[in-house]
């Protein structure tokens, strides 16, 4: 009989031990997952969907990131799946943002510039920096790598993006007129839409212009803007612009697809 209970006794802990062992290779094989994807972008968040709501312009989600449940919206998208795991690099935090589609305010939410069903290599965000006391950790998006386009000829009576940067204390505070190629675009964040243009000029390393604008336009359109020149403009959340169009006219639109 205690030869019997000696022998279900190591039998048990056996199977204890195989248990055990079966946790620690699922946990190390979850950190490794989570280093992987980390290599391919030090900025990356992943996410799991559990609702999503449509809208006109956004399709919002709402998620769960290391067990903390979140509200984000992204430009709209059919694709995205309930209980889909999902990553993102750069986003802006909102409090008390009225959505009149959907007849509700959301106390927070994240402006995420874009999900993927994968992770993706960075492109030329700002970096994360710690979180600071009462903060969470978060990117801005308001730096945009430089494309690959042909020259765009300055508007007429305009300068172009490399003039602007060269003499940005010339033109702080005046309107210009600048001609671009769209190659980002966010539609009706903070009641505006938001452009980056290129035009193939440059000052240094500064290539790319943001533009802030009622009008509409698309990535990839050739825009005449003319706005107001703001130095230093600190949107928070990581938003900050050295040198930013405000309140933009659109002259002209080229369509250039």
């Amino acid at each position: 009989m205690i030869k019997m209970m000696r022998t279900k006794t190591k039998l048990i802990l056996v199977m204890w031990a195989a248990l055990l062992l079966t946790m620690v290779s699922c946990d190390m094989a979850t950190k490794k997952k989570s280093k992987d994807y980390l290599k391919v972008n030090p900025n990356l968040r992943e996410i799991v969907v559990n609702e999503v709501l449509q809208t006109s312009s956004y399709t919002y989600l709402k998620f769960e990131e290391n067990g903390e449940s979140h509200w984000g919206a992204i430009p709209r998208r059919d694709d995205i799946q309930v209980g889909g795991t999902y990553y993102f690099d750069s986003f802006m935090e909102m409090e008390n943002f009225p959505s009149k589609e959907l007849d509700r305010t959301f106390e927070r939410i994240w402006f995420i510039t874009a999900v993927s069903d994968k992770p993706f290599a960075a492109q030329n965000m700002m970096p994360a920096t710690p979180a600071t006391a009462g903060q969470k950790q978060q990117t801005g998006s308001s730096k945009v790598g430089e494309k690959e386009i042909k020259p765009v000829e300055a508007a007429e009576g305009g300068i172009t993006i490399g003039e602007l940067y060269a003499n940005r204390d010339k033109y702080n505070g005046k309107v210009v007129k600048i001609r671009g190629k769209v190659v980002k675009y966010t539609a009706a964040v903070m009641k505006k839409n938001w452009a980056h243009i290129q035009d193939g000029s440059r000052s240094g390393n500064n290539f790319d212009l943001t533009v802030t604008t009622t009008g509409t336009c698309a990535e990839g359109d050739i825009v005449t803007f003319e706005g107001k020149i703001t130095l230093n403009k600190d949107f928070g959340y990581g938003y900050a612009y050295d040198v930013l169009m405000e309140d933009a006219d659109i002259l002209e639109i080229v369509h250039d697809h």
